[in-house]
């Protein structure tokens, strides 16, 4: 059967990779991309590598005409998505890549966010969109939220840890290195080669960083207590990937062993041998994550690393995971290419 699909925010950075996934998945057909800045534009100006594809031109989204489609891939900044999503037909099955919809209470996302819920009557229908831990509510959903990419790698790399007890939960420190594509595609000053390129820098330190949000919602709920992570993101000079090192306390082979029972069944997620640590070289371009564990040299302590490609696991093939979960398809169509290397 054949799935037609929108994405609207088709210009940016991960407009482009649903477009370079769902090239090769087997149901998904694209009937409209919206990008209202780049509106009568031809994909293959806007982004030249997808020249090859026969792709519909670029419209307004208010343009569209929805009849037909099944679903909507909505990749606009945050605020926008609320107020676009909230005028979007009531058939259509939606898979937000924003901030919009990730926080179940809109006092948490004005908080984070700086502005209010624009559209408070749709949250209680969004499923969050961490695929292997949502799975089932995302099969039934209209709504799903994406996680935010640094929240979905962070997760991957301590769910299964405070789900099963092995670490402690009051002293876990979360470092994170990020490519840039992370930014987005708009022009920011700090972006600019000769501002990025042989440095690097933390940012969002000392607790400000947007994600701790989902931190925030994910690891308390699912300890039934208060959880609040020490978490620090940089930002690399590198095109795309993230390098998650979380520091915990626990015994470094029981936390081997609660990852391969957690994921022994999951098609993306990949535990290393114990002592073998992932990089972002070995998951460039796919919706693989990879995962490893290290004793410390003090005891009771062990090193937890993880990394995924932030625009694809961490983004656009999670959006698609889910919408294939939501169409009925298998959740591997389409997704499973090998990661680029070198």
């Amino acid at each position: 059967m054949t799935h037609k699909i929108a994405i609207l925010g088709a210009s940016g950075y991960t407009g482009a990779e649903l477009l370079r996934l769902i090239a090769t998945h087997p149901s998904f057909e694209v009937a409209a991309l919206a990008a209202n800045s780049k509106a009568g534009m031809e994909m293959a100006d806007v982004f030249p590598h997808l020249r090859h594809l026969d792709l519909p031109t670029l419209v307004t989204w208010e343009e569209i005409d929805w009849n037909g489609i099944d679903l909507c891939f909505c990749a606009l900044p945050h605020k926008t998505s609320q107020e676009v999503i909230r005028e979007l037909p009531r058939h259509l099955k939606i898979v937000d890549l924003s901030a919009d919809f990730r926080l179940r209470d809109p006092e948490a996302y004005a908080l984070w966010y700086g502005n209010p819920h624009a559209a408070v009557e749709m949250q209680g229908e969004a499923v969050y969109g961490l695929t292997e831990f949502y799975r089932e509510k995302i099969r039934a959903a209209r709504l799903v939220a994406g996680t935010g990419c640094n929240a979905a790698t962070g997760q991957f790399a301590l769910r299964p840890l405070i789900e099963r007890g092995v670490i402690g939960l009051g002293d876990i420190i979360l470092d994170l290195k990020c490519g840039v594509s992370g930014a987005g595609r708009s022009l920011k000053e700090n972006l600019l080669h000769a501002e990025l390129s042989e440095g690097t820098n933390a940012y969002g330190v000392g607790g400000t960083h947007r994600h701790l949000g989902e931190f925030d919602q994910e690891f308390t709920e699912l300890a039934g207590r208060e959880v609040r992570v020490q978490f620090t993101p940089h930002l690399l000079p590198m095109n795309r990937g993230i390098l998650a090192t979380a520091y915990v306390s626990g015994e470094a082979e029981a936390i081997h062993a609660a990852f391969a029972e957690a994921y022994a069944d999951e098609p993306f997620l990949e535990v290393l041998p114990f002592g073998q640590t992932p990089s972002t070289h070995h998951v460039r371009g796919s919706n693989f994550c990879h995962i490893g564990v290290v004793g410390d040299r003090i005891a009771g302590r062990a090193i937890v690393v993880a990394a995924l490609d932030n625009l694809t696991k961490g983004s656009s093939g999670q959006a698609v995971q889910n919408a294939n979960l939501m169409l009925g398809e298998d959740e591997t169509a389409g997704l499973m290419l090998a990661p680029c290397f070198p």
